[in-house]
């Protein structure tokens, strides 16, 4: 899967879905694309990761409390 860097751009292969799925973990294993050469996987922080489209990744998978009603 591949998501967008919020702050470069850059576009980021996922390498560990289940990370990416998981809402306890904050940090998931991927590869920048950019530039000629294979880049090294990395970590990256999931705040920091939005869709191609410019859509933010789903509360599902960044707030293990995403069940949880908040009453304003």
């Amino acid at each position: 899967m591949f998501l967008k860097d919020k702050a470069t751009g850059d576009v980021v292969e996922i390498m560990d879905l289940t990370a990416l799925f998981d809402p306890f973990m904050s940090q998931v294993k991927g590869r920048l694309h950019a530039g000629e050469e294979l880049q090294d996987v990395t970590e990256f922080a999931k705040i920091g990761l939005i869709f191609p489209s410019g859509e933010p990744l789903p509360r599902c998978w960044v707030d293990p409390d995403y069940r949880k009603v908040s009453v304003a």
